[in-house]
């Protein structure tokens, strides 16, 4: 009879569970709702933010997000509420739609989200213990970094760029791997 009770409880506490409320967000999710220069506005906040300003809300602050960050960075752009859940207010189909100074706006707002510095010369790197010793310059300066030894550690994008993810989660990348010099690209041999 006890787990009876307790099933009877559970129903009763879905029934009064907000099924309207839970369906209008889920249609406001599914909606696509594109921003453009007539119907939103970009803003430089006093902290060095961005903030947004549409038709029906303004939003103190955003979070700019790139759908395609390796492979189309200047479109399909996630504009996003600032909190923790960072629901999407709207998409920016194409950067170069928007007035330039907002364009420039939001691309120092992705170079600091996606910073991703570009290996230019291989110092060294060595295999211990199952990771790998990264000693390299970069666009950046001179870097070191530690990845793992797995698969994922080193992904080919085309047949001559590359991506490297240290174990902290940091990017790199290598533009070509052919511009390298012929002892550089050995040094890489046993970790691509």
């Amino acid at each position: 009879m006890e787990g009876q009770e307790n099933t009877r409880v559970d129903l009763l506490d879905l029934e009064e569970f907000d099924e309207e409320a839970l369906r209008k967000e889920s249609e406001e999710l599914l909606e696509m709702r594109f921003l453009t220069g007539e119907n939103a506005q970009f803003a430089r906040t006093a902290g060095g933010f961005v903030s947004l300003k549409t038709k029906e809300k303004e939003y103190d602050r955003v979070g700019v997000y790139l759908t395609f960050p390796l492979t189309n960075p200047e479109e399909f752009i996630s504009i996003r509420e600032a909190d923790e859940k960072a629901k999407e207010i709207g998409m920016i189909e194409k950067l170069s739609q928007l007035p330039k100074e907002q364009q420039e706006m939001l691309r120092e707002q992705i170079k600091l989200r996606y910073f991703m510095p570009a290996i230019t010369k291989v110092m060294d790197v060595r295999d211990e213990y199952g990771h790998a010793y990264w000693n390299v310059m970069t666009t950046f300066g001179a870097c070191r970094f530690t990845t793992q030894m797995s698969g994922d550690a080193v992904i080919h994008l085309s047949d001559s760029r590359l991506l490297v993810t240290d174990i902290d989660g940091n990017r790199y990348e290598i533009p070509d791997f052919y511009q390298l010099s012929v002892i550089e690209r050995k040094k890489l041999d046993l970790f691509i």
